[in-house]
């Protein structure tokens, strides 16, 4: 690829903008969104850096033409992804809330880790069947007024409630760009699309502990770097007494639960929303979580 792709890719556009150093932190909601992808905030790359390659037709470049896998996808090379990995890395170091670059990171980082997924999803009835069918957990699909209508403990009903209380959205999550492989493009969509029930069968608010938490139980759960990177560094920014509560209540119980559950991507949640939430942790294998201060 050649240098007019590198200037439609979020490295260009943040030494244009001076390496992000004039912008502050973006909260989303109630809380500060950490490490999820699932916020808008005015440093979104893909609001118009990909303006004129998300509809998946074939694109001029240095007087040829590439494909695109899939709608959204910007095909790059080894280079440009190593390029985009530290650029993303680096600026996930000096601003945790840049979500994009967060979701750059996991893109660019996890294909090996992708493939162990696609293969225990691959094997899983109930996987497999996801794959084949690619459900998403969009707004338009989801039926909100009917999950309001479920029983109180249903998971539909937490679901919901939980998006409302923390007044978040599914439509916000970016779009995947940087993956290679059309159905891996899918599992780490799925991945970021299921975070959210991740909150909701963990039991963990969208507040800074919160989101730490999750993130623990999805890298022990996925192995995806960026995963890893928001379970490591999140810490760092918790206070003293909620980072006693963590380790002293919280981790103990998370990784428990990341070990012994069923692979989270393997549930076919649209499936399960009139199931009872405590039903569906038991069959996952995830105990109730301790009590906590929100």
């Amino acid at each position: 690829m050649g240098s007019s792709l590198l200037r439609k890719a979020p490295l260009y556009w943040l030494w244009l903008r001076g390496v992000g150093a004039s912008a502050g932190p973006v909260t989303t909601g109630k809380c500060q969104r950490l490490y999820q992808t699932n916020a808008a905030s005015s440093h979104d790359v893909h609001d118009g850096a990909y303006s004129q390659m998300e509809e998946g037709n074939p694109a001029e470049e240095d007087g040829g033409t590439y494909q695109s896998l899939y709608p959204h996808h910007i095909p790059t090379n080894a280079f440009q992804k190593a390029l985009l990995t530290v650029g993303s890395a680096l600026m996930s170091l000096y601003d945790p809330y840049r979500h994009d670059m967060i979701a750059v990171l996991g893109e660019t980082t996890g294909p090996l880790v992708l493939h162990s997924l696609q293969d225990q999803m691959r094997n899983d009835p109930e996987g497999n069947q996801i794959l084949q069918e690619r459900p998403r957990i969009q707004m338009s699909n989801l039926e909100v007024h009917k999950l309001r209508e479920l029983p109180d403990g249903t998971f539909g009903r937490e679901y919901v409630r939980f998006l409302d209380d923390n007044k978040v959205s599914p439509d916000t999550r970016m779009p995947v760009k940087f993956v290679d492989n059309e159905e891996l493009a899918y599992v780490i969509q799925r991945y970021r699309e299921v975070h959210d029930l991740m909150h909701t069968l963990l039991g963990m608010p969208t507040n800074m502990l919160g989101e730490v938490v999750v993130k623990w139980f999805e890298a022990i759960q996925t192995g995806l770097p960026m995963c890893i990177l928001g379970a490591t560094l999140g810490p760092l920014r918790l206070n003293s007494k909620k980072l006693h509560v963590l380790a002293t209540e919280l981790l103990p119980w998370v990784v428990h639960c990341g070990r012994n559950s069923r692979c989270v991507l393997n549930i076919y949640y649209e499936k399960r929303w009139k199931q009872t939430l405590e039903s569906l942790r038991e069959e996952l294998g995830i105990t109730p979580p301790p009590t906590m201060n929100k």
